[in-house]
């Protein structure tokens, strides 16, 4: 009867190892994924006001007809979201065979 108490106490030891390093990595993995959220945010919030500011700066050249300006807007603007699209190929990982939304509308 004690052995059969032992095991049992052997069994329920190990599950509690088992669970003790899941949460551990599950923890890990929560605080990683807050930590990208939280840089996410601060990225696109940063693009958003680049994209604004160059509104803003396209509609005032527009507004007082300052065509020289239109260039140079222009090449900002081109500088701009080639850096954005680079950031966000470097940053955006490797498909993993998921639908992406294109090829989920089409379905």
């Amino acid at each position: 009867m004690f052995g059969r108490l032992k095991r049992i106490e052997s069994k329920v030891d190990l599950i509690l190892k088992e669970l003790t390093g899941m949460s551990t990595q599950i923890s890990a993995n929560l605080q990683a994924l807050m930590t990208q959220v939280a840089q996410n945010t601060s990225v696109e919030g940063s693009a958003v006001t680049l994209i604004q500011g160059i509104a803003a700066q396209l509609q005032a050249a527009l507004s007082n007809s300052d065509d020289a300006a239109l260039p140079a807007l222009v090449q900002q603007l081109s500088t701009s979201a080639s850096a954005l699209a680079a950031a966000v190929a470097a940053n955006t990982p490797a498909s993993s065979g998921a639908a992406t939304p294109a090829a989920a509308k089409s379905s």
